[in-house]
């Protein structure tokens, strides 16, 4: 069996969490977080999380703390995500640059700050699930 592998990062940006709202056309809205697959260019996890976070939102990164990992089985690949929470440093919409921005087929890429709040992430319809469950629990030890 395929194993893909890909990286998402929780990000933080002072009082807030940042997220990607997804949206497609004519379709229901939902928030993730910034990531996406392992290329074999890549020299690690890290290096992969840095690169996505760079061409989905024009920023760089201080230190990761890898905190969840999910694997979604299936019949030929099974998916396993990394999920990494960092704090954002600088950002500058004006340098994203993932192939996806270009891509009307497949949605909006909104990125979206959302109060570092248990209740503000509960509001949101944050995909997957284990990922929602994990950070309302955990947000308030992330206040600074």
């Amino acid at each position: 069996m395929k194993v893909r592998r890909n990286v998402r990062a929780v990000l933080l940006d002072d009082d807030h969490l940042v997220f990607l709202r997804r949206a497609w056309p004519g379709g229901p809205s939902y928030y993730t977080t910034v990531g996406g697959g392992v290329e074999p260019e890549d020299a690690d996890l890290e290096a992969a999380l840095r690169r996505e976070v760079m061409e989905e939102l024009g920023a760089t990164i201080g230190p990761v703390t890898e905190f969840l990992t999910v694997t979604e089985p299936g019949e030929r690949i099974t998916v396993v995500q990394h999920y990494f929470r960092a704090d954002i440093r600088e950002w500058d919409v004006r340098r994203r640059s993932g192939p996806e921005l270009n891509n009307p087929d497949i949605g909006d890429f909104s990125p979206v700050r959302v109060a570092l709040d248990a209740s503000a992430v509960a509001a949101l319809e944050l995909q997957p699930l284990e990922l929602a469950d994990y950070v309302r629990a955990h947000v308030p030890s992330w206040r600074t």
